[in-house]
């Protein structure tokens, strides 16, 4: 076992936080059969604390693992065809792919194509992602990735890097040829050293073939609630991302669902299912003010928090504050994104970042929570 420290653990190179190992398995095309959901919550009560995390690119993090069982949780996730063969075939494996997609259609057999072709990209920085964002319309353009599969405005399949308003057409045949080539020129052209597509391409142009192809305006994030037609599921929305193993099977058993999809916006498609009875504290408002609250786990389940996150979160909900994100630490894992407020946790007491990152320098600093509920009012 390979134990790290960084954003990007998965099963065969976990992660320390502050309750013990943290694993992260990457569900091909977002999808997860009931079988599959329900061995990964008793392994989650069984071999970790029972806490199970729906990331921002869609895959599931299981929580609290001791290292004395880490073996025979990969056993049992290779059981479950839930495993790589190593870790470097599991780090390439990171593709998004948006919810909406239909067994045997484009999008299924883009994700086929692009997998079997990984090996042949380039050594590339771990963060670096593929989104297939080939539904009807596009919808994960605010979600982590650098390579992206979509359709032009005018309905042309294309390869878009991440920061372009323009991508390159492309047939599905040659798919992979052109993201082993857009792969190879990141790296050749010094994307390394930026770390990501739209970073880099701040300093670099993209050659202009590449740029043929005005890209769609995004469909708004989709939201709890049953899905859109022609597709039949529900779409249940995640407290900041934080699954209970317990309540989990207990809402898959009740939904009577044949399989869960994941989404990027902390929400999970419920395949074939039309309404839920008992959402089992899961979210089934579209407009329940915490969809719109960020929070990391915080202290005590990250090492690198100092403060309380998701409780004090919960409070300030409820004061509808448009892009509320609290950081346990100034990595921001949680939405390492701008936000109109930002509370960062350090040294046991939150700053205040107005309109920027965690990292960014903050206009108050040593506030507690009494604090916090007094100057968001």
């Amino acid at each position: 076992m390979s134990v790290v420290k960084g954003w990007c653990p998965d099963a065969h190179r976990p992660m320390h936080s502050g309750d013990g190992l943290l694993v992260r398995i990457r569900p091909r095309l977002g999808r997860l059969t009931i079988k599959q959901v329900l061995e990964l919550c008793e392994i989650s009560l069984t071999h970790g604390n029972g806490a199970i995390d729906l990331t921002s690119r869609a895959n599931i993090q299981i929580r609290g693992i001791c290292k004395t069982n880490y073996h025979k949780l990969l056993d049992r996730l290779a059981t479950f065809d839930l495993l790589d063969k190593d870790s470097n075939t599991e780090s390439r494996r990171n593709i998004l792919t948006t919810p909406l997609w239909q067994s045997g259609d484009i999008t299924d057999v883009l994700h086929s194509e692009i997998s079997k072709c990984l090996s042949d990209l380039p050594n590339l920085p771990s963060k670096i992602g593929i989104a297939l964002d080939t539904g009807l319309v596009p919808m994960l353009g605010t979600a982590s990735a650098d390579f992206r599969f979509e359709f032009s405005s005018s309905r042309v399949l294309m390869l878009r890097a991440d920061g372009a308003t323009h991508g390159r057409a492309i047939e599905l045949d040659n798919a992979p040829e052109a993201l082993i080539q857009m792969a190879k020129w990141f790296q050749e052209s010094g994307g390394i050293q930026a770390g990501r597509m739209a970073r880099h391409l701040v300093t670099k142009n993209l050659p202009k073939e590449w740029q043929s192809h005005p890209a769609q305006p995004q469909a708004k994030a989709l939201k709890p609630g049953p899905a859109p037609l022609p597709y039949k599921g529900y779409f249940v929305g995640v407290p900041f991302g934080s699954l209970d193993a317990k309540a989990f099977i207990s809402l898959i058993l009740q939904a009577k669902t044949t399989a869960i999809r994941c989404t990027p916006w902390r929400l999970f498609l419920l395949e074939g299912v039309e309404e839920i009875d008992n959402a089992y504290d899961f979210i089934t408002d579209p407009n329940d003010p915490i969809l719109k609250v960020h929070a990391c786990p915080g202290a005590p389940a990250c090492a690198s928090a100092t403060v309380e996150t998701r409780a004090v979160a919960r409070l300030l909900a409820s004061k509808n504050l448009a892009g509320l994100h609290l950081s346990g630490c100034a990595k921001g894992c949680a939405h390492p994104h701008l936000s109109h407020t930002t509370l960062v946790g350090q040294n046991g007491a939150y700053n205040l970042v107005e309109g920027g990152h965690p990292w960014d320098q903050p206009s108050q600093q040593g506030l507690s929570a009494s604090d916090l509920q007094k100057l968001l009012d």
